[in-house]
This record gives structure tokens, sequence and C-alpha cells, in this order.
């Protein structure tokens, strides 16, 4: 067990930033027309991008194969629809998953005349090609919304999470000021944090929203929130 893991930064003013109005994005990983080779991913992790979605905007049907695709809700609502017949509308801390597995449609608005849609999109390649499409989501159980650190995606569902092709397990932290949880990485194991909303630490590390830090040594890792609420997604992938 490392007694000190190592942390490798990323600041949210050096992910890569598109704004074509009706969406302003800001992008983890290389994706579109930002190409980054220090940053294409982090083991399955392929894409987090942070989306901002003017009212009544929002991305038309289009394709995807061979992905495994999740957006996060913060704020507003999102309206999705897909060629295996669902459609959904997502509120804040929801979250839908889409294996895009031989090839899937979908579409995402922002059903709202007059609010934002605030999501974090994330894509993580799964364990094979060629896998049947399907479609899954979380919502928190009643009177857990404020959990402190809920599983929300795990390869095997447990603790009623979405299902992933991927041996990858993603947390929701939400944290009050001073709060603090703590993640045993295993040997072997990527620990990748992503803050979403508010400021905190992890193991002493000062992250503000949109900043993400990431480990690859096994050990013991904390998460504090600092001065403000603290909303992060936590990434435990093989």
């Amino acid at each position: 067990m490392t007694t000190n893991p190592t942390l490798t930064l990323r600041r949210s003013a050096e992910r890569g930033h598109a704004n074509h109005g009706w969406l302003d994005s800001y992008h983890t990983f290389s994706f579109a027309d930002y190409y980054d080779p220090a940053h294409m991913g982090f083991r399955s992790l392929r894409v987090i991008n942070d989306d901002q979605i003017a009212a009544g905007g929002g991305f038309p049907s289009h394709p995807h194969r061979d992905m495994e695709i999740f957006s996060y809700l913060l704020g507003g609502k999102l309206a999705h629809q897909d060629s295996m017949g669902n459609k959904r509308v997502l509120e804040p801390g929801q979250v839908q998953l889409m294996s895009a597995g031989t090839g899937v449609l979908h579409s995402e608005f922002n059903p709202s005349t007059t609010e934002k849609a605030h999501l974090l999109q994330i894509w993580i390649t799964p364990r094979q090609r060629g896998l049947t499409p399907g479609y899954t989501e979380w919502q928190p159980a009643p009177g857990s919304e404020n959990e402190a650190k809920v599983l929300v995606i795990s390869p095997d569902g447990r603790e009623n999470s979405a299902i992933i092709h991927q041996d990858a397990d993603v947390w929701r932290v939400r944290l009050q000021p001073g709060e603090s949880i703590t993640h045993s990485l295993p040997q072997g194991h990527g620990l990748w944090l992503h803050v979403a909303k508010g400021a905190g630490s992890l193991n002493g590390a000062v992250l503000a929203a949109g900043d993400a830090a990431s480990s690859e040594d096994e050990g013991e890792f904390t998460i504090t929130a600092t001065d403000e609420p603290l909303e992060a997604l936590l990434f435990d992938i093989a």
C-alpha cells in the first residue's frame, strides 16, 4: 500500500474550450477540434465534457458505436431520445448510461425555454467491441439524494448502480464544507476525480470546479470540501 500516492492535476483553465453559442463546452481530454496528445484519456476513460446547453438548444440525432456514454446532470433538464425507443427527461443528480455497442442514434436537447442545462457527458471505452446496444439509468434512492458517497455506475450493478461494460466504478461525491470521505484504490487500478461544483481537496491538493486529479498508485485517498459544498465524480478504473 502506497503511503503517499502521487497525484497528477488537470486544471480547469488548461482544458480545451469550444463555444458554439447554443453549446459552451470544456473538454478534459482531446475531443472534436481540440487535440492534445498529452491528454487523450485516462485508462478506459476517454471523454469528460463539461457542457452548458442554452435554452432550446441541443444535439440533433447522431450516431455512436462501441462506446459507453453517460450524462450526469448538474442543472436544468435534459431530454434524451434514442433509436432503441428510450425517451426520457433527466433532472439534476440523475444519470443515464447508453451502451452504443454495434450502433445507436440518439439526440439530447434542453427542453427549457428559459434555463441553461449543465451536464457532464462522459465516454468510457467498453471492454469489447460489437456489444448489443443498451440503455440504463440511475437516480438516488429516496432520502439518499445528498449522501456523501454513492456508487452510480459499476460493472455488476451492485448497490442499485447502472451497469457499464467495463471494469470501472463511478462514485458521486457530495460534501458540505468541512466534510470528508475516503476511498481505497486497489493495486492495478487508477483513480480520477473530477470536481463538478464547489471546491475541495484530494489528499491535500486544492481543487476548484472543473479541476481534476488522478493517481496510478494504490492507497488511501481523502476528499474534503473546503469553504463551499463540493460535488464531484470519482472514477476507480482497472
